[in-house]
């Protein structure tokens, strides 16, 4: 039989990653050798019209995803490169596979769990290689970049799917429906002993019994389990203040990121975190152990993670409420037994201020306070489905994309529905990632008779995949398609006015309408300041009169059909 080469990172001096040519050749080689072990192949294409790969190892040589999803097989999946700047994971996983084909001791020890990679996922990145964009980063030599051809950073695209990769990361996911994702990455903060830190699902918004699981159980021992592989590892160093003394907060990953994306369809979900002053060799190294933990926890515990993941997907079949926002409990945190070096301020050399600086020499082990709670912030009552008209096609599609399953209304109909008017919106000053983001929105809820067409979409939540309907559709929720500016036409008011010939308009429609000059009086009492500005005391008549009303500004144009 042939040997398995050794991986590019192995053939290397241990601060050396694979480029994307080198990594995918030498995976369709791998695949060529041992066929009953490894099948390896494209999934899709990205922005710039690379490949993207997946393989799928199985130790009985059963690969056909049917076959496994039909025999209730449990689906354990690593994620690598999605910041191939951030690369020891894409070196780890190589080795991983590779060991899986040469013994058959690892091999046997899957059963019947079975291990969904993608060896590089932001390829485009991944071409743009060099060694001066991770300014904080201690090796390797050459390495990729975060953002991909379009210039996005895709740990901020699983909601939005502006590039073409994001896409196929989301029917690859919906397809497979993993139980548990490890997303592998490079920490960029604090300094501290630890060369492994975690991120996970937050527990409290994956909810439910899956989320006390993921913290009573699962948490505590994969870091048990790194401990014994020499690999002590805390949860992601995330300061409540300028350093990690003061405490540190979990990070509430919302849809955007892996991790809460992965949530938003009941999976357990891992950010590993290396690092970035450690070397090259240790954060590999270390992420090789982080996969085998997770991964051996997975396969032992598989049927218990199936069966809180069904009963999750039962429950939001007829649950009466949906959170949609959470928060961090400020007022209780819990503790965590933090080895540290001492954060210390000297002056600038730089300027006249002073400067944070880790103390090396002056090491601390103590209990700092953890910030690890986040009880529900918003909650919306369950529609019995949400209505989405067919104009609305960049949400239909992301909602196709992830398995959502939507019925077309057959006839034109009216139909009684609640919608929620937009009072307020705030919106990021800049560009963020590509979008103009919407962080606040204030919305009253409102009932009216609308206007179905033939052809529009009913989204029931009577299916497994409710939440993610939810969270993207509802527009409270952290990462829902409004916030990301997909209605933003909605928020435009189409028809204005001219100031000479609306003024005298303006006086008569405040006798003609008793309604508008009761707002306007309060609005005076509230605004007097503004009384001198004709623009402002025309445009809230425009805005508030029945005359000229325009019943789809400002009105979020998915509607629920209420219970």
């Amino acid at each position: 039989m042939a040997t398995a080469p050794l991986t590019p990172y192995e053939q290397g001096n241990l601060n050396q990653t694979t480029t994307w040519a080198d990594c995918i050749a030498w995976y369709h080689d791998l695949a060529r050798q041992y066929p009953a072990v490894l099948r390896f192949e494209q999934v899709g294409v990205s922005d710039a019209g690379v490949p993207i790969h997946a393989g799928v190892v199985s130790s009985d040589g059963v690969f056909d995803r049917a076959a496994i999803k039909a025999a209730g097989r449990a689906v354990f999946f690593n994620n690598n490169g999605i910041h191939p700047g951030e690369p020891e994971g894409v070196d780890g996983c190589m080795a991983l596979v590779r060991d899986f084909c040469l013994e058959p001791e690892r091999l046997h020890a899957l059963g019947t769990t079975v291990f969904l990679f993608v060896p590089l996922y932001n390829v485009d990145g991944a071409f743009n290689r060099a060694d001066t964009s991770r300014v904080n980063q201690d090796g390797p030599e050459q390495f990729g970049f975060r953002g991909n051809s379009r210039h996005l950073d895709l740990n901020r695209d699983f909601v939005k799917c502006d590039t073409l990769t994001a896409r196929v990361f989301n029917e690859l996911f919906t397809a497979w429906d993993p139980d548990v994702m490890v997303d592998t990455h490079t920490s960029n903060g604090a300094d501290y002993s630890y060369t492994m830190t975690l991120i996970h699902t937050q527990a409290d918004k994956l909810g439910g019994g899956l989320g006390e699981f993921l913290r009573a159980e699962m948490l505590p021992a994969m870091y048990a389990g790194m401990d014994a592989r020499g690999w002590p590892t805390c949860p992601y160093v995330n300061p409540v203040q300028d350093s990690p003394d003061h405490g540190i907060a979990e990070f509430l990953e919302t849809a955007r990121f892996s991790t809460g994306y992965a949530a938003l369809h009941h999976t357990i979900g891992f950010m590993p975190e290396t690092h970035m002053l450690k070397p090259f060799r240790d954060r590999y190294e270390s992420m090789r152990a982080l996969v085998d933990v997770a991964l051996a926890f997975t396969v032992q515990n598989a049927p218990r993670i199936q069966a809180l993941r069904r009963a999750a997907k039962d429950a939001g079949r007829t649950q009466a409420e949906w959170p949609v926002r959470w928060k961090m409990d400020e007022a209780n945190p819990s503790s965590f037994r933090f080895k540290g070096y001492e954060a210390k301020y000297k002056k600038s050399v730089l300027g006249d201020y002073s400067r944070l600086y880790y103390d090396r020499s002056s090491v601390w082990e103590r209990d700092i306070a953890y910030y690890n709670r986040f009880p529900v912030d918003a909650s919306v009552p369950a529609p019995q489905a949400y209505v989405v008209p067919q104009q609305w096609r960049e949400a239909i599609e992301r909602l196709e994309w992830n398995g959502v399953r939507m019925e077309r209304i057959e006839a034109d109909r009216m139909q009684q529905v609640a919608y929620y008017q937009i009072d307020s919106v705030t919106s990021r000053p800049t560009a963020y990632e590509g979008h103009m983001f919407h962080d606040e929105v204030v919305l009253e809820r409102r009932h009216a008779s609308v206007q179905l067409r033939a052809g529009d979409y009913l989204v029931p939540l009577d299916q497994d995949t409710a939440r993610y309907a939810v969270e993207t559709l509802e527009p409270l929720a952290h990462d829902s398609f409004f916030r990301w500016g997909f209605f933003n036409s909605v928020l435009e008011k189409k028809e204005a006015y001219s100031e000479y010939v609306f003024e005298d308009e303006a006086e008569r429609l405040l006798a003609q309408e008793p309604e508008l000059a009761a707002k306007f009086e309060q609005w005076k009492g509230a605004h007097p300041g503004l009384l001198t500005n004709q623009e402002a005391v025309l445009d809230f008549i425009f805005a508030n009169c029945a005359r000229y009303r325009e019943p789809e500004w400002r009105r979020y144009p998915v509607f629920m059909i209420e219970r």
